[in-house]
């Protein structure tokens, strides 16, 4: 908010220059507090305030999931109070098995989210989308011949079936941001809206974590 990335820079700033606005600004546990309890409302503005721009109405979406890793010991697993919510699944990209989350994030080619849903590690990433579409009918009911571009793993005869009887249709371009075929203009809107929602205001993305760091590089 405001050019900010970290809540605590966020709240210390609104205490200091914002007083006029806000008679009364809580600590950080406050904040984190009246945040939970607003994300209904926070994402229906999200979504409202979406639609009002042009890009809504864009013809191609990308979907892709990633990981959220919600504990690594074995006192974790069994004492954590997201045990049976969260699972075990496997991270492909670098084969090994994490217990978490899995964000299944839509979004156009400029970054700016369509929707998204968390799920266990576990979840299947096509049955995921199609209970999404099927739950949120109104986002492809006006979108004849909206196009889906994911990684070529996430397809199957089946799954392009069902995506055709909604009038969607599919291509398999890798759209991770290290895959060359695609340009930084690409997939860097991409992977800030991943941190967006990963991360909502409480850390900084790597995008822009690695231009700080470029500009701190000494000169030769």
């Amino acid at each position: 908010m405001v050019g900010f990335v970290s809540k605590r820079r966020w709240i210390r700033y609104a205490h200091s220059k914002l007083q006029h606005l806000f008679p009364y600004s809580p600590g950080q546990s406050g904040y984190n507090r009246r945040q939970r309890k607003a994300a209904d409302l926070i994402a229906r503005v999200n979504r409202q305030l979406a639609t009002d721009t042009s890009l809504w109405t864009d013809n191609v979406w990308v979907v892709d999931s990633t990981p959220i890793e919600s504990g690594r010991s074995h006192e974790t697993v069994k004492r954590s109070d997201l045990a049976g919510w969260v699972a075990y699944g496997c991270y492909a990209s670098h084969s090994r098995f994490f217990w978490g989350l899995q964000l299944h994030l839509v979004c156009i080619l400029h970054g700016l989210p369509v929707t998204f849903v968390f799920t266990g590690a576990n979840a299947d990433g096509r049955t995921t989308l199609l209970d999404i579409l099927d739950t949120e009918t109104n986002l492809v009911a006006a979108r004849p011949g909206q196009i889906l571009i994911g990684e070529k793993n996430s397809y199957g005869a089946a799954f392009e079936r069902e995506l055709a009887e909604l009038e969607i249709g599919t291509t398999t371009t890798p759209v991770s941001s290290s895959c060359a075929r695609w340009p930084p203009t690409t997939t860097e809107p991409l992977a800030l809206a991943d941190e967006d929602i990963r991360h909502p205001g409480g850390r900084p993305c790597r995008a822009e974590a690695g231009r700080g760091q470029e500009r701190r590089r000494p000169g030769p």
